[in-house]
């Protein structure tokens, strides 16, 4: 998809946020608690003043472990660059920026994602060193898991400095909100209607005016005024002109918005994202129609439109079929279509998502 201008999300580790710090014990951690423990207890059996050293020695370590831990988290900003338009289960490109804050480094810096919530990043970052006063850029593979609308991100800073035996976690919301669009990804039965609805632009591109559009074979009882005499005699076979005609057709989409949330439900909104997209891209005009909105491509919006309304697409329950109009759908997405014949509709193709595939 096309990337626009970038946008920027923004959260801090401030000196109040320490509450959400956590820490982590490593392997290295328990292995130095039990040597601990061993010099301690022989400390105290033998009363012997080099033993006291070393366990103070070790405390000590530990303490300033902790300390610098600590130390190297706080301060650091972090920024959450995005495209602006997002389809889910697309991988994008996230621009990522740390900056410290503070006037000395922050050593072994890791971000990841939160493993309690929907994990957009694909791996993994590590920043070796993030200086003083400085600022450093990472690109990292993204995917959004849904559509919808995305109000909270939530990563994990941590760090295991200096001596590795405790990783220090600071959880970071970044608190923005990012629009989703359902994922554009072809199924049979949606490059079976896109195949089917190309045949019905390319029936009425035929037309009458200046632009030569192709050849073809002659069929029977149509005119002789277009045949094209010297084609026809170098092939051997009657050949026939045909001429573009200057206006774009018009498809008519209905999607019912009556239907059980679920994944029946996810999989139409799926269909007809994807069937939109790839109509956007022919010659044609698209009206989209929901028993909310009636949005028309290009003339009142773009395709970007009626994919953000595809996107805020509810399920209800009780959803009042309009009265039908002169033109007839092109194609119907409908979880009970019988209620559309019922009230005179005569859409051209349904697609039942209540039907199990």
């Amino acid at each position: 998809m096309p990337r626009g201008p970038r946008r920027g999300f923004i959260a801090r580790i401030a000196a109040g946020f320490y509450r959400r710090l956590r820490y982590r014990v490593t392997p290295s951690g328990y292995l130095f608690a039990a040597a601990l423990a061993i010099v301690g207890a022989g400390a105290i059996a033998s009363a012997n003043n080099l033993l006291f050293l070393i366990l103070a020695a070790m405390l000590a370590t530990l303490l300033i472990s902790g300390f610098a831990s600590r130390l190297s988290l706080a301060g650091l900003e972090l920024e959450l660059n995005l495209p602006e338009h997002l389809a889910a289960r697309q991988p994008v490109t996230a621009r990522i920026r740390l900056r410290n804050m503070k006037w000395f480094p922050s050593f072994a810096i890791q971000l990841a994602g939160q493993p309690q919530f929907p994990n957009i990043l694909q791996r993994e970052i590590v920043f070796p060193i993030v200086p003083g006063r400085s600022t450093l850029l990472a690109h990292a593979p993204a995917v959004f898991p849904k559509r919808g609308v995305h109000r909270e991100n939530l990563f994990v800073l941590s760090t295991r400095f200096p001596f590795g035996f405790v990783e220090r976690r600071a959880s970071v919301s970044i608190k923005s909100e990012v629009i989703v669009y359902p994922a554009l990804e072809p199924t049979p039965i949606g490059e079976e209607l896109m195949a089917e609805l190309r045949g019905d632009v390319e029936r009425e591109q035929r037309g009458q005016s200046a632009d030569f559009y192709r050849l073809r074979p002659y069929e029977v009882y149509e005119s002789a005024r277009h045949l094209d005499w010297r084609s026809s005699a170098h092939t051997g076979e009657l050949q026939v002109r045909e001429f573009a005609r200057e206006d774009r057709s018009t498809l008519y989409i209905f999607f019912d918005l009556q239907a059980d949330a679920g994944e029946a439900f996810e999989r139409a909104i799926e269909c007809c994202a994807w069937l939109v997209w790839s109509l956007s891209t022919q010659p044609v005009h698209i009206r989209f129609q929901t028993q909310t909105r009636d949005l028309g491509f290009p003339d009142q919006v773009d395709a970007f439109q009626i994919l953000h309304e595809l996107t805020l697409a509810e399920a209800a329950r009780f959803a009042v079929v309009p009265e039908p109009e002169a033109d007839d759908p092109d194609v119907l997405f409908s979880f009970a279509p019988e209620r559309f014949e019922a009230a005179g509709w005569r859409p051209s193709r349904v697609l039942n998502y209540g039907r199990p595939e």
